[in-house]
This record gives C-alpha cells, sequence and structure tokens, in this order.
C-alpha cells in the first residue's frame, strides 16, 4: 500500500480517517465497494479524495481517475475545497492534482451569464444547439467559410463597435467571470458579401474550439483543442473553466467534454453517471473499471436515480412526432397519387425516402402503421384526461386556473396488472409489433428528415418510438404507467381546452431502481458510498443493488460506521414522546378537527389536543437563544405553525415555501442576519439538507412527526407495492426509512464542527418509544437521543440554556 499521507491534505487525521482511507483502498483493489455513515465532522470528503488519489497515483492499481457524485452543490464545493487543500499541501516534487467540475451548459455559457446575444436560463440550451449547428454548417465540409474566418469576422465586428463609440447592452465588449472577451456582447453574424448568409448568426467561443480542434484525419485527440495544461492546472472550478476559456475567446462546455477524461477528479452530479442521455452524449468515456466513483450524499442515489431511469412522452412530444413521420409520409404518399408536394414545404422528396427505407428494415407501410398508432394515442390520451376532469373537477373548462397537478393511474397501484394503454391499444389492433417497431421507424425518419434539411437536430419521433418500445417491454410490477398532468399555461391553446392548463405526460416509472443503480455501479472499478444517514446499512445496499454486486460478481461490499465525536458537553438531544403527528390525530391544518380559533392567524390557541401538545413543545424550543430551525412534514403544516409561533415566541417567524433558489437564498440570508429567529420549512424541502448552519448560525433544530410521503398517491401506492415484492416489506423500504433519513438529516443541522453548540428535538413517539410503528430500529444503535416526555421536555431545555447563553456570549 503506498503512502496515503502524503495526499491526505491536513497534518493529522481522526483515527475514523484513517480507518475510512486504508478500508477504501483495500476494499477497492479488490473491485469492491465502501459503504459508510459518517457522521458531520468525520471527514468524509477527505477521506474519500485521498483513497481514490492515492490508487489513482499508484502505478500498481487501474484506476486513472476519480468520479465524485454528490447531488448537493454545497457538497459539491466541499470536494473543490478539499482538492485544492489537497495540493497545497503536497510534496513540493509531487505534480498537482487535476481536477474539473462538471456543471450545465446555463452555468458556463458566457452569453448567458452576461445576459447578453439574446441567451438567458430560459433559452440557453435551444439557442446553444442551433447556434453550434450554424456554426458547423458554415465550417464543415462543403462550408460557406473557416471557423478562423468566423472569429476573425467576430472580433472585426467588435472592432467596427468600438470605433463606432457605440455600445451593446453590457459594454463594447462581452465580460464574463473576471475576463474581457475579444467578442461583442451581440450575436455576431456571418455575411458572405451577398443576401445569402448575411442574416447567419454564429457562436465566435465554438467556433474558436472548432478552429483548434486537430484534424479529422490526424492522431489529436479534443484534447488538443483545450488552450491550457489542464493536467497541470489543479482545481479547475465552472468559475475558472469559465476564466481561462473567454480569456482564450473559446466554448468553456466544449473545453470540459473536451478534458474531462483527462484529468485526474472529476466532480459532477448523479446525472453524470446515471442519466442515460447525459451518459449517451457526455461522460460514457468516465463509466469503466479505470474509475474509482464516490457517491456523496448516498441516501440519494435511490430516489434520484429512479427519477432518472424513468420514462415517458408528453402529448406535445406526440404532437410533433406525428407531424414529423407526415413528412416523411407526404412525398411518397403524393407521387403515388400523382400529385406534388406543397412548393417550399421543408421535407423529404420522395426518391430519398426510397433510399432510406431500401436500406433499412423500415417500410412505408411502417411509416404509415406507426403514424397512424402515434395519432390514436394522442387521440385517447385526449379522451382520458377529458374523462377524468369530467368526473373530478365538475365545470373545469370555467375554472382552468383553479385546477391542480394530478395523477391518472393506468391501473390498480396496488395490484399489478396490464395497464389500460396497453388493452386499449390491443382492442383497437394494435399488435405486439406495432409497440416495438416504432423505435426503429422513428430512428429511420428521424435520418431521413437530417438528410432532406441537410442538419441534424433532436426529433421527437425517435423519443416516441423509444418510449413506446419500452412501454412494451417494461414489467408491470417494478414498472408504473400513469398519466401526469402538470400545471402550466398555453394562451394559444382554445380557452375551453385542457391543453391550455396543462401538460400531460403518459409515464413510465421504474418502482425498483435497484438493478439500475447495481449495473451502473458495476461497470466502475469500485468506490466509496458514503453520507450522514444510511441507516440501516443493510436495507440501503438491497435498494442500491450492491447486495447484488457483492453475491453475483464476488465484489466485496464493506460497511463502516463513524459517529459524531464532538464534545458531548457541548449538544443535547431529545426525543419527545408527544402524540403521534399523523393525520388521524391532528386533522388537517386549519381545518373542523384540529378546532383553531379565528382563522386570522397571530397565534391562536389551537383547540385540536395534539396540535397544542406541538405548539407548545416547539415554542419552548423556539425560547431558546439564537436562531431555531422548525421542520415540518409538508409546507401546509409550515404555514399552519408558523401562523401559531406567531405571538408566542418573542423572535421573528420566518416562513419557507415552495419557490424559486433566489427566493430560498434571501431567506437564508435574512436567517442568519441579526438577532435570533425561527425558521419553518417543509422537512422535504432544501433547507434541511447540504445547508451550512455552522457557528452561529444554529442553536437548535426541532423535527415535527415522521415526513412520510403522502401514502395516497397512485406512485407511491405502486412503490410501495413493488418494494413488497422486491424486499418484503415495502412500507419500510419505501416510505418509513426515507422518511427517517430526511428527519436526521435536518437535526443534523445544528452541530457541524467541534465549537458548535446546541439543542436537537425530534417530536413524536415514534422516536420515542418502542412500538409497532416506532422508528426508533431505524437510527443507528448509539443514538444520543434521549426519550423524555413533553413535560419534561421544558426542564432538560432550561437545564441547557445557560450552556447555549455562555456560548452565544463568548
Amino acid at each position: 500500500m503506498t503512502d496515503w499521507r502524503a495526499i491526505f491534505g491536513h497534518e493529522a487525521p481522526y483515527d475514523e480517517q484513517v480507518d475510512g482511507i486504508e478500508t477504501a483502498i483495500e476494499t477497492a483493489r479488490d473491485g469492491g465497494y465502501t459503504v459508510v455513515e459518517g457522521a458531520c465532522g468525520t471527514g468524509k470528503t477527505m477521506i474519500a479524495l485521498t483513497a481514490g488519489i492515492d490508487l489513482v497515483r499508484d502505478p500498481e492499481t487501474d484506476y486513472e481517475r476519480v468520479f465524485v457524485l454528490t447531488s448537493v452543490k454545497q457538497q459539491l464545493r466541499q470536494f473543490e475545497a478539499d482538492l485544492e487543500t489537497i495540493n497545497e499541501n503536497l510534496p513540493t516534487e509531487w505534480d498537482p492534482v487535476s481536477g474539473l467540475t462538471l456543471v450545465g451548459k446555463a452555468d458556463v455559457c458566457p452569453y448567458n451569464r452576461a445576459n447578453a446575444g439574446g441567451i438567458d436560463d430560459g433559452n440557453v440550451y435551444d439557442r446553444c444547439e442551433t447556434l453550434r449547428d450554424r456554426t458547423r454548417d458554415l465550417t464543415g465540409e462543403g462550408g460557406e467559410t473557416t471557423a478562423g474566418s468566423l472569429t476573425a469576422q467576430a472580433r472585426q465586428q467588435q472592432t467596427g463597435l468600438a470605433d463606432s463609440g457605440q455600445s451593446g447592452p453590457t459594454g463594447r465588449f462581452l465580460e464574463t467571470a473576471g475576463e474581457t472577451a475579444a467578442y461583442p456582447p451581440a450575436m455576431p453574424t456571418y455575411s458572405d458579401g451577398g443576401p445569402v448568409g448575411a442574416e447567419t448568426e454564429f457562436c465566435p467561443f465554438y467556433a474558436q474550439y472548432l478552429e483548434d480542434l486537430p484534424e479529422e484525419d490526424s492522431d489529436g485527440s479534443p484534447l488538443e483543442a483545450v488552450p491550457y495544461d489542464i493536467t497541470e492546472a489543479g482545481m479547475v472550478t465552472p468559475e475558472d473553466l469559465v476564466a481561462r476559456s473567454v480569456r482564450h475567446g473559446t466554448c468553456p462546455h466544449s473545453v470540459m467534454g473536451a478534458a474531462l477524461g483527462s484529468v485526474d477528479v472529476v466532480v459532477g452530479n448523479y446525472y453524470h453517471a446515471f442519466d442515460p442521455r447525459t451518459v449517451g452524449t457526455f461522460t460514457g468515456a468516465l463509466l469503466d473499471d479505470s474509475t474509482f466513483v464516490v457517491c456523496d450524499e448516498a441516501h440519494m442515489v435511490e430516489p434520484r436515480v429512479r427519477n432518472l431511469v424513468s420514462d415517458g412522452i408528453a402529448d406535445t412530444t406526440l404532437r410533433d412526432a406525428e407531424t414529423e413521420l407526415s413528412r416523411v409520409i407526404q412525398p411518397v404518399k403524393f407521387e403515388r397519387e400523382g400529385r406534388q408536394a406543397q412548393g417550399g414545404s421543408k421535407t423529404a422528396d420522395a426518391e430519398l425516402v426510397r433510399a432510406e427505407l431500401a436500406d433499412s428494415d423500415v417500410s412505408f407501410e411502417d411509416l404509415t402503421r406507426t403514424l397512424e398508432f402515434v395519432q390514436d394515442l394522442r387521440g385517447e390520451l385526449d379522451r382520458r384526461v377529458t374523462a377524468f376532469l369530467d368526473r373530478k373537477h365538475r365545470g373545469w373548462e370555467s375554472n382552468l386556473t383553479d385546477l391542480e397537478d394530478e395523477e391518472i393511474p393506468l391501473r390498480d397501484p396496488s395490484e399489478p396488472a396490464e395497464d389500460e394503454i396497453t388493452e386499449w391499444a390491443r382492442q383497437a389492433g394494435y399488435s405486439d409489433a406495432d409497440w416495438v417497431r416504432a423505435e426503429s421507424v422513428g430512428a429511420v425518419a428521424a435520418r431521413i428528415l437530417d438528410d432532406a434539411e441537410d442538419e441534424e437536430r433532436t426529433r421527437s419521433v425517435p423519443a416516441v418510438g423509444r418510449v413506446l418500445g419500452e412501454w412494451y417491454r417494461r414489467g408491470h410490477t417494478d414498472y408504473f404507467r400513469e398519466i401526469e398532468l402538470e400545471r402550466t399555461w398555453n394562451e394559444t391553446e382554445p380557452a375551453d381546452s385542457w391543453r391550455r392548463a396543462y401538460t400531460a405526460r403518459l409515464a413510465l416509472h421504474n418502482c425498483v431502481p435497484s438493478d439500475a443503480i447495481g449495473e451502473r455501479l458495476g461497470s466502475f472499478g469500485g468506490g466509496i458510498l458514503m453520507s450522514a444517514t444510511l441507516e440501516p446499512i443493510e436495507a440501503f445496499t438491497d435498494v442500491t443493488g450492491l447486495q447484488y454486486i457483492e453475491r453475483e460478481e464476488d465484489r466485496p461490499v464493506v460497511e463502516r460506521r463513524y459517529g459524531l465525536h464532538f464534545p458531548e458537553e457541548n449538544r443535547e438531544s431529545f426525543a419527545v414522546a408527544a402524540p403521534k403527528f399523523t393525520y388521524d390525530n391532528r386533522g388537517r391544518p386549519g381545518g373542523e378537527s384540529e378546532g383553531r380559533g379565528a382563522s386570522s392567524g397571530g397565534g391562536d390557541e389551537p383547540q385540536n389536543p395534539t396540535r397544542r401538545q406541538y405548539v407548545d413543545a416547539v415554542s419552548h424550543v423556539g425560547a431558546l437563544p439564537g436562531n431555531v430551525l422548525v421542520g415540518m412534514p409538508s409546507y401546509a403544516e409550515a404555514a399552519w405553525i408558523a401562523d401559531a409561533l406567531e405571538g408566542r415566541v418573542d423572535k421573528p417567524v420566518l416562513l419557507d415555501a415552495s419557490s424559486d433558489d433566489d427566493a430560498t437564498e434571501s431567506l437564508k440570508s435574512d436567517f442568519f442576519a441579526g438577532e435570533g429567529k425561527i425558521l419553518v420549512t417543509s422537512l422535504r424541502g432544501t433547507l434541511t439538507e447540504g445547508v451550512d448552519y455552522s457557528g452561529d448560525r444554529l442553536s437548535a433544530a426541532v423535527v415535527c412527526g415522521v415526513p412520510i410521503v403522502n401514502t395516497a398517491s397512485p406512485r407511491t401506492k405502486a412503490v410501495r407495492r413493488a418494494y413488497d415484492d422486491e424486499f418484503e416489506d415495502g412500507f419500510t423500504y419505501a416510505l418509513t426509512i426515507p422518511a427517517v433519513r430526511k428527519a436526521r438529516q435536518a437535526i443534523g443541522r445544528v452541530i457541524r464542527s467541534p465549537e458548535d453548540v446546541g439543542v436537537r428535538v425530534l417530536l413524536d413517539e415514534r422516536y420515542a418509544r418502542d412500538s409497532w410503528d416506532s422508528v426508533r430500529p431505524h437510527f443507528p444503535e448509539d443514538s444520543e437521543f434521549q426519550p423524555v416526555s413533553p413535560d419534561m421536555l421544558e426542564l432538560g431545555l432550561e437545564r441547557f440554556r445557560s450552556t447555549l447563553t455562555d456560548a452565544r456570549s463568548s
């Protein structure tokens, strides 16, 4: 074993870090995985980086890179910071460890960042693809010019702008990341001196990247287009990447793609390893046995990957696929009827269609049959949505703005059986072959349109074909099919159409993603999965497919648990035996069963005894000095208790709501500023995970109830049933354990360093007592949460108050 201590970024590792690093190295040498539950302060990021870099630097292993996956931006920045710390403390004769953070186009596009060139967050992806296509068309084989000529022309347009004394929307030069580009803030256009092409916009940054690429017939690689030695650059953050690229006038996102296979450490998110489209177009080269993978915040792997490996097609995609198929069919159909296609229409000609079909296993009849299938499927979707709204929302046509998101199950979610769309198709005369054939038809139709238009574009018909094929192939227990209705607004649709208010989607949900997770983890050479909240680890290895890797592939899976090692006298932890915070006990917020007085708020006393006890308990915690975080099972319950606390505590009460990132950041800033406050949020929101409340930012956190998701949702019922079949206890695996992890994440915000002082409170007897629905077995064996009765909570808090006061005054 090599001396990993030369890599470790600090002077003296904790005992847990020594054990974690050496366990991860030894396990990965055997192609295995280390699973670590480590409390805050364990130094999990440094454990993972040290072990991974040691394996990469060791010539006796096949590892070439570390691939970090995390779901939280703050943790992404922590890996960047720890890698910089490692580089600062390496032996002077060592080369720096190179690193690169992967982000989306919106984060690195110079025009989007500068709010210039007509590009913004809403259109950056579509605009980028269009501009790249145009730039390639202008400079590719048979193009009108060269990439070098385009960048020169862009610079000349900038010079002309400067000479004229005019200014663009952000000044004479595009500026971002502290650098000034040699291009104008307005998108440049190519002109060949004539009317054709005079209005052709192109991206000068992408043109420069194409100019720097080696010739196709050379032995060079895309890395040659990176205008600096990235292997000597240390940790390249997104801001660094943009600054370096803009300085050289080249495209940051393209440079990222060219460099990602050549650095020691790649930092990304779960999309980069588990999303089929991202892997297929961007990160696929990283997914092999030369990669040591790090899954950070690993308690999120299962729900995140479930979404990524699920699929579906929107009503608008079906509509666009109809149009695309019609454009391929029309010229042959018209030729057979002795007619001509409409002049100027952008469609293939009959000869091209016949030639492409001759080179494939798709016939013209297959094209027409698939078009009929897609048209009928869209008609059936419309019929089902209309019938559902008629049944559930009588008079919905006149109240479109009152509609909410909906799920329309296509089978009983508790009883696996054939879905209603499959049954409808069979009764309508569509066979198994029609489902399967749609995939190859979609691919051929897209190729014909690309040839006809002489450009590659994202087409809808291949996506429709793929989903129809998957719909047919996937089982009815592990996969659940439904229609999703998402609130939107489209003024172009008729005033009485549901399409004005909704986007409808035929959804194919993967209920049990363990196979997909295990298969993807199995493609790496080994790695580490880590989080502060993985218990029970046996259940975690089941749902992530690690058990399969261990049993069937004979690769080791080693577990480690590291508790909180900060001074115990700095914290108190209570599990309060208050009545269960369930709907049966509490009723709905503000409802008759809750029995509140006036609905105007301002701290009116709740009459429901369960709610009364919770308001009392949270008020006692809220009276502690400093900031207090209150986590509720939902945003509705958060609004209720925020209202009830008004007037009960001598502090401002801030309420979090489901909102955008800017609003959340503003709320956090308000919470951290000035004197103590109470921040109330949902345990399913973004303020209870991955947010840094270190120092005096947080003195206490209280969790009310066990945040189990809505069990009435058809999708939730389907997941529970699928987990029943797979793991025998669907409620525990699919609902209870994830809920406990949410609660533990929220409580874990309080103590983040050896100097932090605070109180952690779990309110609900399921945390405090052993019973048939107790959640205590899902906590670590050494859990510090003392069971107390509600009337003893105030006494325990008062006893600890002086410790908090002294800590804040010092």
